[in-house]
């Protein structure tokens, strides 16, 4: 079993953002090989870069306020032999530099790694402008492409180093606020692999980055209703874990996906192509519906597009009444 930590289901338990681990394992990759490099937009401190720049100034680059150069420069570097990763808010880089990102990154299949800091609607009152909701769609479907979307901190720590060691384009998604910790140091982390964070028999609820955690929340409130709920965190959007997945989707019958993005073409997408071609069965898809953002605090409007665990175990809850579970024989 997935080892949590003890104290998820506390009001105690530790918080910390997604950003703050990119900046640890960004160090710690740096440390471990010399070929990483850091190119930035001008948001070193904002994405947790400042860690690699004091440490090793002589890799660093401020490319400055220009996104679509931020990742050409990157290409480059990496066509000449380096792990470059480059770091802006995800509004921007993917947001701004699609298309410099697909024909120098990925078209070449040079290992650059974007990193979009700041992404969802829990950016909180800078708005819709900066709460990027089309990445992982706009991220997935390039070819070559690796999405990760780490739970937590801990979690994104251990993806930098990862995709520093992958040898491919790799997009790592970031909130910009803190967020429950529920991973341990030694709770497992492998590209490409989901991980079942609690069993179920009644439905699946597959989650990825920070919604993971609601999830759990959500499978706790299910309890009191009578709903066994499985929880499986899904990291690595892309390539996606299909065995765990289809295991699980297996064993409950019903499936709901959860992310803080734009549920068409995003995780909840990918995860239908693929029990749509598989293992046809129910489906729920929670997410943002076909609309922007808002100002507002990030907990504020997490409550108020319903990607809380509470809100989301109503929704849940609502499902497995009105939706039967796929018996494959």
């Amino acid at each position: 079993m997935y080892p949590l930590r003890d104290d998820i289901y506390s009001n105690d338990v530790p918080e910390e953002p997604t950003r703050a681990g990119f900046g640890r394992g960004l160090l710690a990759a740096g440390e471990e090989n010399e070929a990483v490099v850091a190119l930035c937009a001008d948001l070193t401190e904002s994405t947790q870069m400042h860690l690699f720049k004091e440490k090793f100034p002589e890799r660093f680059v401020e490319i400055g306020v220009a996104e679509q150069n931020l990742v050409t420069v990157a290409s480059g570097m990496a066509r000449a032999g380096k792990i470059p990763f480059t770091s802006s808010y995800a509004a921007f880089s993917p947001g701004r530099n699609w298309e410099q990102i697909r024909t120098t990154a990925t078209l070449n299949n040079q290992p650059v790694k974007i990193v979009g800091s700041h992404a969802g609607v829990s950016v909180g009152p800078d708005g819709a402008t900066h709460q990027m909701l089309e990445d992982i769609a706009l991220m997935r479907v390039l070819p070559n492409m690796v999405v990760v979307a780490p739970g937590d901190s801990v979690e994104a720590e251990k993806a930098t180093r990862a995709i520093a060691k992958n040898g491919q384009p790799s997009y790592l998604r970031l909130a910009r606020e803190k967020t429950p910790i529920f991973s341990t140091e030694d709770a497992p982390f492998e590209l490409g692999k989901a991980y079942v964070l609690k069993e179920g028999t009644d439905v699946s609820l597959l989650g990825t980055g920070t919604l993971s955690y609601q999830l759990l929340l959500a499978a706790k409130y299910l309890e009191q209703r009578g709903i066994n709920a499985e929880v499986v965190h899904v990291p690595t959007i892309k390539p996606l874990d299909e065995e765990t997945i289809l295991a699980s989707a297996r064993k409950t019958g019903r499936v709901v996906t959860a992310e803080e993005a734009q549920m068409a073409g995003g995780f909840g997408g990918v995860v239908t192509e693929f029990l749509s071609a598989t293992l046809p069965m129910p489906i729920k898809r929670i997410g943002m519906a076909d609309r922007f953002g808002e100002s507002g605090a990030p907990n504020e409007l997490l409550d108020y597009f319903g990607l809380t665990g509470e809100k989301m175990a109503e929704e849940i809850f609502r499902f497995t009444e009105e939706m039967p579970r796929y018996h494959q024989n």
